[in-house]
């Protein structure tokens, strides 16, 4: 079955994409739509030609009152025609949002889109479902645009103070949450409106739980992550910690017994193990959804290469063990490490879970 995805390009979309692309079974063939691909009417029809699901995340969210009031339904009626014009007989699935239901330009705007959804639907007898979304955050998000996850995040990286205004209230959920909630949904044949669940946190509790995983983390000590939104925060501020946080060289205690350090501190257990790599030789070529995985070289020379799942920029690092330093590996980047010496290289791993088989959170993909 065929799966388009409008706004693939979008942090919403971009998760969407990346689960349905990689983890999830459902779907023969994943097609992304971007901006110009939206509105170019031949790539349009060709992406919806023989589609079994549409997921719809395109959208306008910022700029001016007016604009945002009526984008989001024109870009509705866009894609309705579009669908009559292929004799689409799937699901659409529109991201909505739990705006909808505010008398603002924006609440209005994504209502009335979803209400012209609901009109094709019943016109044509398709399936539709009108998922309401919360407070939806993840990597690749944009400050001061997306959420104030990522406006922290970025403050937080960049040394800046974290600004609370209020009591303000959120229920938070990320990317690969809504894409299981829309899995397990087109699994069980659910349609209508459908209210997704986030965790209820206050602003003021969210600037304090980022601030602590913060300068825990550059204390040198990785966080209690085993609570599933802890894991999620702190995947999204390492990757505004990157590219520019790594390497982090560690401190060396050298005497005439030899030498040591701490290879990595944390509050989740985990485990650690042990590879070499003869010269020549390359590992690696996957990434992770939510896995912390720290790369450290304690013998031999190496590169360390790692690239967005979606971009064509390879940001690379040259180590050594005998200057020790780490890098942790981003989510949703794919990496390798390369011999480039004329000795094996020996690399200490560490991941913040206890391998799992069955969910090993590891796809292949050459950097």
């Amino acid at each position: 079955m065929k799966l388009v995805i409008t706004g693939a390009a979008g942090m919403l979309g971009t998760h969407i994409r990346a689960f349905f692309e990689y983890h999830s079974k459902m779907f023969d063939e994943v097609v992304a739509i971007d901006r110009a691909g939206f509105n170019d009417r031949r790539v349009l029809d060709r992406a919806m030609a023989g589609a079994g699901v549409v997921i719809h995340c395109a959208g306008v969210n910022r700029a001016t009152p007016d604009e945002v009031r009526h984008a989001n339904r024109l870009i509705a009626e866009h894609l309705v025609n579009a669908l009559n014009r292929v004799d689409f007989s799937g699901v659409l699935v529109y991201t909505n949002s739990t705006h909808s239901n505010a008398e603002t330009d924006y609440g209005v705007g994504k209502q009335e889109a979803s209400d012209h959804f609901a009109g094709w639907a019943k016109a044509v007898g398709g399936s539709y479902v009108d998922l309401v979304l919360p407070h939806v955050f993840g990597e690749f998000g944009r400050p001061e645009y997306n959420s104030v996850v990522h406006t922290f995040a970025n403050n937080l990286a960049a040394g800046l103070e974290l600004v609370v205004n209020g009591d303000g209230k959120l229920e938070l959920m990320h990317g690969y949450q809504v894409a299981k909630k829309i899995e397990g949904v087109l699994e069980n044949k659910e349609f209508g409106r459908i209210r997704a669940d986030g965790v209820p946190i206050s602003v003021r509790e969210l600037a304090e739980r980022m601030a602590y995983q913060h300068a825990s983390y550059t204390g040198g000590i990785v966080p209690d992550v085993r609570e599933g939104l802890d894991l999620h925060l702190f995947n999204v501020i390492r990757s505004f910690l990157f590219p520019r946080y790594y390497p982090v060289e560690l401190t060396l205690h050298e005497d005439s017994r030899g030498r040591l350090f701490e290879a990595e501190k944390n509050l989740s257990g985990g485990q650690t193990f042990l590879s070499t790599t003869k010269p020549g030789i390359t590992r690696g070529n996957h990434f992770h959804f939510k896995k912390i995985e720290r790369f450290l070289v304690i013998g031999g020379r190496a590169r360390i290469s790692l690239r967005p799942i979606y971009g064509n920029e390879v940001i690379s690092f040259e180590v050594s063990g005998d200057k020790p330093a780490y890098i942790d590996m981003p989510t949703f980047h794919t990496h390798k490490i390369e011999n480039i010496g004329d000795s094996e290289v020996t690399t200490l791993f560490w991941s913040h879970e206890i391998f799992d088989p069955s969910y090993p959170d590891t796809y292949a993909l050459d950097v």
